[in-house]
């Protein structure tokens, strides 16, 4: 019998090639829970980390062995950052958003197998997708994916005012972006910018930075309450040159991967809620293990036992049940072959999702912290810390509240909500 991996709670039905895969990630999990409480509160990214996920190979788990990786999918990337949320959720979420920079390779060559573009642009897509691929496989790089900014808009969920302006032989761009993982531990950061002469998601663009590039300057740190050791601060950008060949300028080419996804934005959205439902389940056997082995003084049983504490690991376990399975469902609808529903449907079913894990996985940390009680609150504890880190989700790309209005208005109106929007010129 095969020793039982973690990502085996969220996917009972792993094929051979996915067990071999994330036997890689198992092999790490005790290295990252080692440095968790530290780096947690040094609110800093523990830097060796980096390393250990390059010799695992873990760099390139999505990326096609083609280029170097290890061949996975979203299922794979779910099932990491599940198992590596169990362990240290700040270097799962760190994780991720490396991760998440491979979709912008491999939609690109999906676009152009569907047609998508033409026959002049080609070259120029594929070119930057390979570099995009063979940076994570082949070179084992480590990226940081900047989208976000401070500037807001009421029309989208992300509102891009970073600029490229066209120069001789690449762009030269200004602009903030307040949020990425691996601000300054990335080698390259890819940053989404709108050129200056557009005003309409049109005009967005893709450009590979180098993190010691001239005119790159990190922003500075700041005290989250939660998933504190991620390096997310962001970076600032003035007049920084990115050559032609580190860019992705194409109008429309960014539409058109976002188009060319089977999820919302670009896809892989479900590895990060995947994240804090690990996080839960930390807490949970944190807080059932806790409680199991601490005794009643009078009767000898364990805690655990009492009607109040079974009542409240009856709330648990149905929250934790109720995440996984939305969890599931959703990785399903944006994996399996052929296709069971619309891309519409796929959408709107994460907007609900999103919402329904993220709300989950924190009552599964509050109620540990019930379990426990005041030795719990330590701040360095297991429980107290999940329970900041989960915290984080509430707020992460959008509140549950939200996803369900956007979820309404689709069902009822069959509007879809903007993912993008851009400053005027």
């Amino acid at each position: 019998m095969t020793h039982q991996l973690t990502a085996e709670f969220l996917f009972d039905d792993l094929t051979p090639a996915e067990r071999e895969r994330l036997v890689r990630v198992e092999a790490i999990l005790p290295m990252l829970r080692a440095q968790a409480e530290t780096a947690d509160a040094a609110g800093r990214f523990y830097e060796p980390h980096r390393e250990t996920m390059a010799q695992a190979g873990l760099l390139g788990l999505v990326v096609p062995e083609a280029y170097g990786g290890l061949g996975g999918n979203l299922r794979d990337l779910a099932a990491a950052t599940f198992a590596m949320g169990t362990a240290c959720p700040s270097t799962a979420l760190a994780y991720f958003f490396h991760c998440s920079t491979s979709s912008r390779g491999l939609l690109a060559l999906d676009a152009i197998a569907e047609g998508r573009f033409k026959e002049e642009e080609i070259p120029i897509v594929h070119r930057f997708a390979e570099n995009v691929l063979h940076r994570m496989g082949t070179k084992r790089q480590l990226l940081g994916n900047f989208a976000s900014e401070t500037a807001k808009s009421s029309q989208s969920a992300v509102f891009i005012s970073t600029e490229a302006e066209s120069v001789a032989g690449g762009w030269r761009l200004n602009g903030v972006k307040s949020f990425g993982c691996n601000t300054g531990v990335a080698d390259a950061y890819l940053v989404a910018a709108k050129r200056k002469e557009y005003d309409t998601a049109e005009g967005l663009a893709m450009f590979f930075v180098p993190r010691d590039a001239p005119g790159v300057k990190e922003r500075p740190q700041w005290d989250a309450l939660g998933m504190r050791a991620t390096a997310s601060h962001g970076i600032i950008l003035e007049d920084v040159f990115v050559p032609d060949t580190e860019a992705l300028a194409i109008p429309g080419a960014f539409v058109t991967l976002m188009q060319t996804s089977r999820g919302s934005l670009m896809g892989n959205q479900p590895a990060i809620a995947a994240i804090y439902l690990g996080a839960a389940k930390q807490a949970y056997d944190y807080a059932l293990a806790t409680t199991l082995q601490m005794k009643f003084q009078d009767t000898g049983r364990p805690i655990a036992t009492s009607p109040f504490h079974q009542e409240l690991i009856g709330k648990m376990t149905l929250e934790l049940e109720t995440a996984r399975l939305w969890l599931r469902r959703q990785i399903d609808l944006e994996t399996c072959q052929p296709p069971i529903a619309a891309k519409n449907e796929v959408v709107q079913h994460w907007r609900l999702a999103k919402g329904a894990i993220s709300e989950c996985a924190f009552t599964v940390a509050q109620l540990a912290l019930k379990m426990t009680g005041t030795s719990g609150t330590a701040n360095s504890g297991v429980v107290a810390r999940m329970l900041r880190d989960i915290a984080m989700s509430l707020v992460m790309a959008f509140p549950a509240e939200r996803g369900r209005l956007e979820a309404a208005k689709s069902i009822t109106d069959g509007a879809e909500s903007k993912s993008f929007t851009v400053a005027s010129p």
